[in-house]
């Protein structure tokens, strides 16, 4: 899996699928190419200050380690974005969030650059 840097990708990202959890919202959208996973992170800054976003994001970084392969589709980019429960939150808790919000993203229909739905 490769990580999003680029902020138009996450641009891209947003206009996507969404699933919400208690710790994260997680987004999703296919691409066009054969490249492999890419997955970003981020957290605003009304989660905290700078130690407690760079704990949240660790956080959310290691559920995506342990995550495994099967749970994520090919060809597509995800972006976790970081809530303050992600802190206190058992992380257990959240490795079931995030399988079950990546199934949730995979029943969801696609949208278009204009931000409507396509159907099935």
């Amino acid at each position: 899996m490769d990580r999003l840097r680029q902020r138009a990708d996450f641009l891209a990202v947003a206009n996507g699928a969404r699933a919400n959890a208690a710790a994260f919202v997680l987004q999703g959208r296919a691409r066009d190419d054969d490249g492999s996973v890419r997955i970003g992170f981020t957290v605003t800054k009304k989660n905290g200050n700078a130690p407690e976003r760079n704990r949240i994001r660790r956080r959310l970084r290691e559920l995506v380690k342990r995550l495994d392969v099967i749970s994520v589709r090919p060809h597509h980019d995800y972006v976790l974005v970081g809530r303050r429960a992600a802190l206190s939150r058992d992380f257990d808790t959240m490795l079931d969030d995030l399988r079950s919000a990546l199934q949730r993203l995979d029943r969801q229909p696609s949208r278009t650059g204009d931000g409507s739905r396509k159907p099935n």
